[in-house]
């Protein structure tokens, strides 16, 4: 009688699975991000579109409210992905600390100057005072800098007057004209010239002037390479998801339409500005040739940011990176089409 019962029993949960009354549990995939940061797009679309549902996790979204908030979140084990840069994982890697990063933005700001300002060039600047988003060794700066020595042998930090601050702060000072010029993160430079301020330098223009002539992404998802490791099937369905809401941000303007009030745009100008500076910075490819072009944009960071940016590392570890594909995570450059 009791071997009929657990025959039956296991019966009984067989006909279950196949029925798919039992099934397997679905693995949550916990994501930090900045409460207002423009990442918040993403997610949103990953959610009201199901894309979590359709690659088979769910996804949890935590909001923080500091940047720095973050990578604390991940470095404790509360998540298991935030938005960052990969040179805070190179830092990170160089003390052990194994990170990964899949690449997703390309987006950087723009040097912008009063509407009516006569300056055409950098050396125009000279003893003026600059805003400066991020702080001295936001990369955005130390490109900036590394490029006018190259093209102008300025010093700009010594050029100008650098003032360091938030970015909406920085955007008040220049609608006040308190200040003739700023650099600022992206969104907010989409809004100063949406106002009609007039763009200097951009990033990408410095860039090329640095001999960096192909897209590079600044900005990705960051994870322990032990969840890499262990939730690699997972981690790449995420990263499936997030670059399908990503295509749908780029090809969609009725989903723009749904998520403006997640822009806080504060008007159709500036909502249009968003949307297109946000689908130019879609990162389009990851190989090799993007590979090489980041160590050699590594190597522009070690000597303009040195030990306070790097923290000693005098390399890239390229082993970082990872993309998803459909077989699967790959180490960027061996598959050719990974998304």
């Amino acid at each position: 009688m009791k071997r009929f019962k657990t025959l039956f029993s296991v019966c009984l949960w067989s006909l279950l699975l196949v029925s798919g009354v039992v099934a397997a549990e679905t693995p949550v995939v916990r994501v930090a991000v900045l409460q207002f940061g423009t990442v918040n797009w993403e997610m949103d679309v990953i959610q009201q579109h199901g894309l979590d549902k359709k690659y088979q996790f769910e996804l949890q979204v935590t909001p923080v409210a500091a940047n720095n908030a973050a990578p604390v979140a991940l470095q404790s084990g509360a998540v298991d992905l935030i938005y960052s840069d990969w040179v805070w994982v190179n830092r990170q890697r160089h003390d052990q600390r194994m990170y990964g990063f899949s690449p997703v933005s390309a987006a950087a700001g723009a040097l912008y100057v009063q509407p009516d300002a006569s300056a055409t060039s950098l050396a125009d600047l000279k003893g003026k005072q600059l805003g400066v988003a991020g702080g001295p060794v936001d990369k955005s700066w130390l490109m900036l800098q590394a490029w006018s020595k190259k093209s102008a042998g300025l010093d700009l930090a010594k050029t100008v007057e650098p003032v360091y601050a938030a970015p909406p702060l920085l955007n008040k000072m220049m609608e006040d004209g308190k200040l003739p010029a700023t650099l600022n993160f992206w969104h907010f430079g989409a809004r100063l010239k949406a106002a009609g301020f007039k763009p200097l330098v951009s990033i990408h223009d410095a860039l090329a002037g640095l001999g960096i002539h192909t897209q590079v992404p600044l900005l990705g998802w960051v994870f322990a390479d032990r969840y890499a490791q262990s939730q690699g099937d997972v981690l790449n369905r995420f990263l499936l998801a997030s670059a399908e809401a990503r295509q749908i941000l780029q090809t969609s303007d009725d989903e723009w339409l749904r998520i403006k009030p997640l822009t806080q745009a504060e008007n159709d100008g500036i909502f249009v500005a968003l949307r297109d500076e946000y689908r130019a910075s879609v990162q389009a490819a990851f190989g090799a040739e993007q590979v090489a072009a980041l160590q050699q944009l590594y190597s522009i960071f070690a000597a303009e940011g040195g030990q306070e940016l790097t923290g000693g590392a005098q390399t890239l570890d390229t082993s970082m990176f990872l993309m998803a594909s459909g077989s699967g995570l790959v180490k960027a450059g061996v598959l050719k089409d990974a998304q």
